[in-house]
């Protein structure tokens, strides 16, 4: 008989710690999107510069996930997370000690290393420690870490920069609790790879893994949906904070806590509803998550348009506005990353996560913060042309950034497209990978 859906007797002690090292990751990436423009005026860079920082660091990262998820699925989980941790950890300190852009670019890669060794274990690991039916609530907490992450480093770094006359002080100081944490990440029990899964599976390796994946249709549309996705994601958060000071005028200060709501408290409400909402639709349709998401969608590129669109008005409103949009792609992380979990098998998910990250990261998220510089570039220059001036000023290239940040609600209207496409595979790729389970099920004598 099929043995019932469990769930690990630490689940929720180990998911605080995954949600802990979620939130430092998204801290410490986060830390130089805040303090681009100090560092732009020091260092005399383009906006295409600024966005080469992003792209690299995102390149690595994605590079680095597949071979670190291949060793989370053959291999322990929880080394794989500490030894990460330590490594992103060290290097945020060392970005603090960066003398031009060239080393900064350097250090950064080092970063981008350690944090891709995060996720794809990460996700495996809540695969195994939760049943399907509490995944995305589960995956919302742990995604909880973004928002609270981002938050507490538009909330606190500007802050950290004012009272230091330093740029560089929030990194020594974001340095110190990754550190610490990996010590309980490397003290983690793992439960069995499939134990919160309906019918138990038997253990051991899977012959041609990526093979077996791609061979998976919604996969390759959540892929796409989440190149589109990350596109806008890092596009955002790579300069919300420089195109708040240019075009409307706030002091850094006031424009990281003002990015801090508009993609960090957003996020707390629509992680933790939208996980729950998630796993509601789930039961009364098949697809029910994924047309959430792309229902989500549709209102966050509309949202993030009008606020654009209405150009100078006031800072208020415009943070409203597009905190609307924000609100609502939030749906993207419960929905789409737990309808991966329902499409393919337990013991091949950490690589899955890691190909998907991959993916998405190196053709999306990558090309998010370089697309928009230079587009900032060129806008900013076709201004000072039209102004008929003959030198670049600051005021052309805030208009040059502002329109180039068209590009956000662009990419979450493909978004939709993607996840649409994705419902109409949905179903029949979940029923196959339960008979994939059933297919290598021990028997009651191998059990034993």
């Amino acid at each position: 008989m099929p043995h019932p859906p469990a769930q690990a007797s630490n689940a929720w002690r180990v998911l605080f710690l995954l949600f802990l090292a979620n939130l430092f990751n998204f801290f410490d990436r986060t830390i130089p999107a805040i303090i681009i423009e100090p560092m732009r005026m020091e260092w005399s860079l383009s906006d295409l510069q600024v966005g080469l920082a992003g792209t690299v660091f995102t390149i690595v990262y994605a590079l680095a996930s597949l071979p670190l998820g291949r060793m989370a699925d053959t291999g322990s989980r929880s080394r794989v997370m500490g030894w990460g941790l330590v490594v992103w950890s060290g290097l945020t300190g060392l970005t603090g000690m960066a003398w031009n852009f060239w080393s900064f670019l350097v250090v950064r890669m080092g970063v981008g290393m350690g944090e891709a060794s995060y996720a794809p274990a990460a996700s495996s690991l809540l695969g195994d420690l939760f049943p399907a039916h509490k995944r995305a609530r589960a995956m919302g907490i742990f995604m909880l870490g973004l928002p609270i992450g981002l938050l507490l480093a538009y909330f606190t770094v500007g802050a950290m920069v004012k009272a230091f006359d330093s740029w560089r002080a929030p990194f020594f100081i974001a340095a110190v609790p990754g550190l610490l944490l990996a010590l309980f990440i490397f003290k983690i029990k793992e439960p069995v790879r499939g134990a919160a899964e309906s019918t138990q599976i038997a253990s051991g390796t899977v012959d041609q893994p990526l093979r077996k994946i791609l061979t998976i249709r919604t996969f390759w549309w959540l892929l796409l949906a989440g190149l589109a996705f990350n596109f806008a994601s890092y596009a955002c958060t790579t300069f919300m904070v420089p195109m708040l000071q240019r075009y409307f005028l706030l002091p850094l200060e006031q424009a990281a806590v003002a990015t801090g709501v508009i993609v960090g408290v957003t996020g707390l409400l629509g992680l933790t509803l939208g996980g729950w909402l998630a796993d509601r639709v789930h039961q009364r349709w098949a697809a029910g998550r994924l047309l959430l998401a792309a229902l989500s969608m549709l209102v966050a590129a509309l949202a993030t348009g009008a606020a654009l669109y209405a150009g100078r008005i006031e800072v208020g409103i415009f943070v409203a506005v597009f905190s609307i949009g924000w609100l609502f792609s939030y749906n993207y992380f419960t929905c789409v990353y737990t309808a991966i979990q329902d499409v393919v098998e337990p013991r091949l998910r950490a690589t899955a996560m890691a190909l998907f990250m991959a993916g998405l990261y190196l053709l999306g998220g990558a090309m998010g913060p370089i697309g928009v510089g230079l587009l900032s570039d060129y806008f900013a220059h076709a201004a000072m042309l039209e102004a008929g001036a003959s030198e670049m000023n600051e005021t052309f290239k805030a208009v040059g950034l502002h329109d180039a940040m068209y590009l956000i609600p662009i990419a979450f209207m493909l978004t939709m497209l993607a996840l649409l496409k994705a419902t109409r595979c949905f179903g029949d790729d979940a029923a196959r990978m339960s008979q994939q389970i059933s297919s290598v099920a021990p028997t009651s004598e191998q059990s034993i």
